[in-house]
């Protein structure tokens, strides 16, 4: 009988790179919807149950900044050297047991410390050390692999409406519980099903069978494939214009993670409505993060970082002037077009342009000033609104941050090699 052949592989077939993409993007989609997404969700319900003020609610995010500024650089050196099995491990325990002790918290200091323990395990367990497990993986299709395995932020925003439909429905201390018993349960099943590197499978990036290509021309040994040492990027122009245009273009989006729920429903909007702009924004951003994918393998990362950025702002702009409904759908979809394609192009660039031994460790170094420059931005944010009744001065403020991003990460070229390897 005969047969056609269309492209179909088995699921022993496939890449596990692929596998590992997938999991990726499952896995902060659980993660990101209640700690990000999910944020501005329980500060409402906090507000109206303890009537505390948006300043005092934004301390923990503000704080947190701070943490991840002194832990970054540990979790990437930890990464590097326990790999990333071990670091989702350790930081989804810390993260699940964080929801729970929430989920008991009758006082400020409960709160802030609780907070304090979240975002640790999220940092140790969740964006670093699964990013770059993926970078070991994958070098031709680097942007495209970060960019799919991220559409689980977005598929995080998606799941917003639901969250804010639970928690009218059974309160934020059931979700917040049984969030963390939900992740507890699934750390071990994930933490197994991560692999750190092809090269201790016997396989290499990209699934290639052989070293002969022009993309392992700099590449001396698995171990060794023309990377530079922490020292060495940091002493580069790329590495500071890379971290700052990450920054300034990241100020808008912790600030509006915290804030945007409380905007919504200033101008009349229940939770539920307003968890449907954090969806719009979540699914405008899946489309634009999977064209970044793709374009970012192909095309020049600095001018394309630079145009998503800006679209970004612009977004920011908008958000400045809300008072309809029609303009929160507006600032949805710009927000969610340039905050969708840049996060893979910006992390992908690091890994061009930086290799891949030391990936996570200069990842990680790399948030010290980004996040310095988010520490105050939440509290400001919260202090303005409580000065002013508005958030225009505090949104405008982060479309001018966006904007010089964008003409910051203009001159990141990328780096010689140090002599060792030429």
């Amino acid at each position: 009988m005969k047969t056609f052949n269309l492209g179909w592989k088995p699921p022993t077939q496939i890449f596990y790179g692929w596998w590992l993409v997938g999991l990726t993007l499952l896995t902060l989609t659980a993660v990101i919807t209640p700690i990000f997404q999910g944020l501005g969700f329980f500060f409402v319900a906090l507000e109206r149950q303890f009537g505390w003020s948006r300043a005092i609610l934004s301390v923990p995010f503000s704080l947190s900044r701070i943490e991840g500024a002194l832990l970054g650089p540990l979790e990437g050196y930890l990464t590097d050297r326990l790999g990333s099995r071990r670091m989702i491990l350790i930081g989804f325990a810390i993260l699940g047991a964080g929801f729970v002790a929430f989920s008991f918290v009758q006082g400020v200091i409960g709160y802030y410390i609780t907070f304090l323990f979240i975002f640790a395990g999220a940092g140790f367990g969740g964006f670093i050390p699964l990013i770059s497990a993926i970078n070991h993986w994958f070098r031709r299709h680097r942007t495209k692999a970060m960019a799919i395995g991220l559409i689980g932020i977005n598929l995080g925003a998606l799941l917003a409406p639901l969250l804010g439909r639970a928690m009218d429905l059974y309160g934020w201390r059931s979700i917040a519980l049984g969030l963390g018993v939900g992740v507890l349960v699934v750390t071990v099943p994930i933490a197994l099903l991560v692999r750190n590197r092809p090269e201790e499978y016997g396989q290499r990036p990209d699934g290639d069978t052989s070293p002969d290509t022009e993309d392992y021309a700099q590449e001396d040994s698995p171990e060794d494939d023309g990377s530079f040492t922490v020292g060495e990027a940091v002493r580069t122009m790329a590495f500071w214009a890379i971290a700052a245009a990450h920054g300034f273009s990241a100020i808008a989006s912790v600030t509006m993670a915290v804030h945007i729920i409380p905007a919504m429903t200033d101008i009349g909007m229940s939770l539920a409505q307003a968890g449907t702009v954090v969806l719009t924004y979540g699914a405008a951003g899946a489309i634009s993060q999977l064209a970044s994918g793709f374009l970012g393998d192909r095309l020049p990362k600095p001018p394309l970082i630079a145009v998503f950025v800006a679209i970004q702002g612009m977004g920011m702009l908008v958000a400045a002037t809300i008072q309809t409904a029609s303009g929160a759908y507006l600032f949805a979809v710009l927000y969610g077009v340039g905050l969708g394609a840049r996060i893979p192009l910006l992390t992908a660039i690091r890994g061009d342009y930086f290799g891949r031994k030391n990936f996570a460790t200069i990842l990680g170094v790399s948030q010290v000033p980004m996040n310095l420059a988010m520490v105050g931005a939440p509290i400001a944010a919260g202090y303005f609104f409580d000065t002013l009744g508005s958030y225009t001065i505090p949104f405008l403020g982060l479309a001018m941050f966006n904007f010089l991003g964008a003409a910051l990460i203009l001159i990141a070229r990328k780096p010689v090699l140090p002599e060792r390897y030429q």
